[in-house]
């Protein structure tokens, strides 16, 4: 099959192809931003400039909905919508050239991996993960700032408010967890740092879980565009149009549950873990902090409770933990020279004091909501 076939198929359309004065400017930008963005990962500027200068980039019509840019690996090209005004492509260029940095073929030319997702065949593995990183990373190099947004009944606060946003919330946690230098390394360099450190602070069935529902999520998304533009260009009859918003409705709700299902494996598996591992007092502050600290990561729907819930079960955990180092009778306790139990009690107790008001108070609402 030819490549246009092949972009046929997608809805993708050619309308022109942009001069090489305009992809090598874009390249020289893109180059000299992910240099000062990530200095860590030492990129030669001047390498980078020359392989994107390589790339081909094209204006074509896109089917509704679908992605304003989209990077094509069979030619090495990107395709952008051309309803974009010139002067905004590089925010879009951004993410597709870290899509092709990203790309590991084999032998045969044949692509076997992209980033934090790999390719298998016909099936792709970890495809919503890698494009929810792919797009922090941009949003950190354009510089967008965080702003509360609300999708399918969750609350949460994203850099990405446009582009992935529920994937990047969710691979948003998992960053802060693990560590942004080690989601973006593996990112960018295509291995599977990532994937082994977050499988040994939580579990490989764990990762395989989320990886999985990120990628349920992407799906689903994409089922719903299918779905509206099936509406926009339908002549039929209102029961099949009736029919057609039936499904997105589902589909949207599917998609919160699968969110919401994420985000508390998400919690429970990395801080179980972590509770096992704590051995002395600082570790058991640190502890604390980075749960209380994990709460502004989180999508909240009307009547979620899990994570308080969890919290306040952990500040009890961590209380009996505390004492039992506190004391000595924990084997492993390293305990400091000065030990400050009686502040620290307090402080846990005034934090399950809290969140227990808190869920207290979210309940009462939801049985107004539910008499009313």
């Amino acid at each position: 099959m030819s490549i246009r076939s092949d972009l046929k198929k997608e809805g993708i359309e050619i309308t022109k192809e942009l001069s090489s004065a305009t992809v090598t400017a874009l390249a020289k930008s893109i180059s000299e931003k992910i240099c000062i963005t990530f200095p860590e990962y030492n990129f030669n500027q001047a390498d980078l400039f020359v392989k994107l200068c390589k790339l081909k980039m094209y204006m074509a019509k896109m089917p509704e909905g679908m992605a304003e840019a989209n990077y094509y690996h069979k030619n090495t090209s990107i395709y952008f919508n051309d309803k974009i005004d010139l002067n905004d492509i590089e925010e879009f260029a951004i993410h597709e050239c870290i899509h092709y940095l990203q790309e590991v073929k084999d032998k045969k030319n044949t692509l076997v991996r992209m980033g934090l997702s790999e390719y298998n065949g016909m099936h792709i593995y970890g495809l919503g993960i890698n494009e929810a990183a792919v797009q922090l990373m941009s949003s950190k190099i354009i510089g967008i700032q965080k702003e509360y947004v609300k999708y399918f009944g969750i609350n949460f606060e994203t850099n990405s408010p446009s582009y992935y946003p529920l994937e990047c919330a969710l691979v948003n946690q998992l960053a802060f967890l693990v560590g942004e230098d080690i989601l973006f390394e593996s990112t960018i360099n295509s291995n599977n740092n990532f994937k082994k450190t977050l499988s040994n602070l939580t579990s490989l069935k764990a990762y395989v879980t989320i990886q999985n529902s990120i990628d349920d999520i992407l799906h689903k998304e994409e089922e719903i565009i299918v779905l509206n533009n099936k509406i926009f260009d339908t002549n039929d009859n209102n029961k099949t149009l009736s029919n057609y918003r039936k499904k997105i409705d589902e589909l949207k709700d599917e998609i919160t549950i699968v969110f919401m299902k994420t985000q508390n494996l998400i919690i429970s598996s990395y801080f179980d873990n972590e509770f096992k591992r704590i051995s002395n007092l600082e570790q058991v502050e640190n502890y604390r902090r980075k749960l209380h600290n994990f709460r502004s990561y989180i999508g909240i729907t009307e009547y979620y409770t899990y994570y308080d819930e969890y919290y306040i079960n952990k500040m009890d955990d961590l209380e009996k933990l505390y004492i039992s180092i506190e004391n000595g009778t924990f084997t492993n306790a390293e305990l400091p020279a000065v030990v400050k139990k009686h502040k620290f009690i307090e402080i846990l107790n005034s934090i399950k004091n809290f969140f227990s008001k808190l869920i207290g108070s979210n309940n009462k609402e939801t049985k107004r909501e539910n008499n009313s």
